[in-house]
This record gives C-alpha cells, structure tokens and sequence, in this order.
C-alpha cells in the first residue's frame, strides 16, 4: 500500500540504505511537539483535497522527509507523483486540507489497514501539520473531522503506524484516543541509525456480528461545517 507519512510510517520498503547517509546527521530527526491546542491565530476551514493541492501538501511533506524520522521516506516524491497518491487515496477515503488566511496549513487522510476484504473496516490514518504551525489545534481538527466522516463510511478500527521514539506523535495519538497495541524493533533505517516502529488504535464503532458493507467516499454527500 502507497502511504504517505504519517508521523506515522508508510508501507514500503527501503531498498537504498546509503541514501540515508546522505542526508545530514546534524538536522532534527526529533520532531516538535503534534498540535493540541485551539489557540489558533487563523479560523480553520476544513475542505476535501484535489490533486490540484499536490505541491501546496508536498511543501508541508518536504520538511518531514529531509529532517526527520516521522516518515521513512529518503526521497521527496516529485508533484505528479503526490497528485497520484492524492487521487489513489479519494477513490475510497476521505483526503482532507486544513485552510487558515495564508493556505494550506495540514492535511490528514485515511488509507486501507490491509488490502484483504475482511479488514475493509479498519482505515489507517495519517497526518501532517505546517511545521511552524504545529501546537494550533490544526492536528486535532483534521483527525476529528477524519473520524466524523470514515463513521459515516461505516469504518470501525482506525490505525496509526508511527515510528519510534516519536513522543509528539504519540502524545497526541493518545490524546486523541489512541493505544499503542504493537511494537517492532529496528524495522526501519533512516539518518544512520535504526528505528522501531510501533501501530496504536483507535475503535470508533461497535463491532456488529454482521457488519454492513463500508461505502466509499465517492459516494457519501459530504457537508463540511465551515469554519472552525
């Protein structure tokens, strides 16, 4: 599966360990505090994305590949290539942008858990706030707004892969809801060194003994609440 970060790892391997030794040793790999907050000092709008945002969202990704362990990503992808990720994700989940006064200020979407038909209703879920927009509340808004729309898909686990140690991530994943149920040790290699990896989840509905079908995103008649 195609992720994109996630403070929160994506599904894919890391074939070129000498292109993490290209990057330099001396930038943060230890990211600030996830937001939490409401003090934001633009109102929030929150709006479906288009892959016409790639380059906007690409820009906020940018700083999270060079200079830090949030995503095990060496390379930053070219915009095309995150206008194809864009539209992979909205053919069966929500993909949504955080917009204040001077744009995009974070995303956060939900991708499948597993491409096997008995995990259709577990999502994993993902999210990126401007660097220095963080601690503004952009995070939380994204998710609880993420959640509102994967129940109406009939979605009941949410996942988080989020590499380790990452406190900020983790922190607000807790505060959100979230518990730590797996970790794995050394799985990934970024910046010269090894990083565990760890999976928290969230439940955000009952567990029916039959459950019915999750509709895909395309299908919902979506209203967003306007500004926040």
């Amino acid at each position: 599966m195609v992720r994109l970060p996630n403070g929160l790892c994506e599904r894919r391997s890391m074939t070129n360990a000498l292109a993490a030794k290209e990057i330099s040793a001396s930038r943060s790999i230890v990211p600030p505090p996830l937001d939490e907050g409401t003090n934001m000092n633009h109102r929030l709008t929150i709006r479906m994305a288009s892959e016409d945002d790639a380059a906007e969202l690409l820009a906020i990704y940018a700083p999270y590949v060079t200079g830090t362990a949030i995503t095990f990503e060496y390379t930053m992808p070219t915009v095309e290539e995150f206008r194809r990720r864009i539209g992979s994700v909205l053919t069966g989940y929500p993909f949504l942008v955080a917009m204040t006064g001077d744009g995009i200020a974070g995303y956060a979407y939900a991708s499948a858990f597993k491409e096997r038909a008995a995990y259709n209703w577990s999502a994993e879920t993902t999210v990126y706030v401007r660097q220095e927009r963080r601690g503004a509340g952009i995070g939380k808004a994204l998710y609880l707004e993420l959640e509102r729309i994967l129940r109406e898909q009939r979605i009941v686990n949410l996942n988080a892969c989020i590499s380790y140690p990452n406190p900020g991530s983790i922190g607000f994943h807790e505060r959100m809801g979230y518990r730590t149920v797996g970790h794995f040790t050394k799985c990934g290699y970024k910046f010269g060194r090894w990083w565990d990896m760890i999976w928290m989840e969230k439940m955000i509905g009952e567990h029916h003994p039959v459950p019915e079908p999750v509709v895909p995103v395309t299908r919902l008649d979506l209203h967003f609440g306007g500004r926040q």
